[in-house]
């Protein structure tokens, strides 16, 4: 794949090896790493910046492992500086892309937040998704739970409830304080926003780094298994 510059990855497809693993995975399972003009390796959520790229497999033991393997270097073909911290600092920019992505959720009228309101937005069967803060109280999440089993019946499990962010991290995205309880409304934003918390789910509780036992230039057709932050409601 050619990157801006005219370099290109050393893999085209629909997959990339993992450099820690060396376990081919789809792109959309793992995260971009260059180096950057000092030789600092930085991660490239967006999959834009230029240079020779390398993938490692998207979750925090995978980026550790690979930091361990000083895989990067070896990876980029070039001496560079990695941080003994990577994974953390993978981490905190997955976790500003989920909050990020509930702020312009709201924006778009896509929220709503309190636990008042989410109740009756849940009765009127309007959920896109449930976000209940991550240090939540379990009275408040069971309320909640049985007011999704009495609205939506047996689709109740379709309901996905997102419980990757802090209270502090939803009142930095609502701009109000003590959010415990929201939900997402259908609509553009409010998927964007959920696909950005099932990413950080994915980081930190994702599957084995070790993946699938397969060849590197075969796909894995292992079944992919939800997130505990990013449950379904039962």
């Amino acid at each position: 794949m050619a990157r801006r510059d005219g370099t290109k990855d050393d893999e085209d497809g629909p997959e990339r090896t993992c450099v820690a693993t060396r376990v081919a995975r789809p792109v959309d399972e793992l995260i971009r790493f260059v180096a950057d003009p000092d030789g600092v390796v930085v991660p490239d959520l967006r999959r834009r910046l230029p240079g020779r790229g390398v993938w490692v497999t998207a979750n925090a033991a995978a980026v550790a492992e690979a930091v361990k393997r000083k895989a990067f270097a070896r990876g980029l073909k070039r001496p560079v500086t990695v941080s003994a911290g990577l994974a953390d600092e993978v981490d905190a920019l997955l976790k500003r892309a989920a909050r990020e992505s509930v702020s312009l959720a709201n924006k778009a009228g896509q929220v709503v937040s309190g636990f008042s309101k989410v109740e009756a937005a849940i009765g009127r069967g309007q959920l896109a998704a449930l976000v209940e803060a991550a240090d939540a109280k379990p009275d408040g999440v069971r309320k909640l739970g049985q007011a999704l089993r009495r609205s939506y019946g047996e689709d109740a499990v379709t309901i996905p409830v997102v419980r990757v962010l802090a209270s502090t991290d939803l009142d930095l995205a609502l701009g109000r304080s003590h959010v415990i309880h929201a939900a997402l409304l259908e609509g553009p934003a409010s998927r964007a926003c959920l696909a950005r918390c099932r990413a950080l789910e994915r980081y930190r509780v994702g599957p084995d780094p070790q993946g699938p036992a397969t060849p590197q230039t075969q796909s894995s057709d292992a079944t992919a298994r939800e997130p505990a932050g990013c449950e379904r409601n039962e």
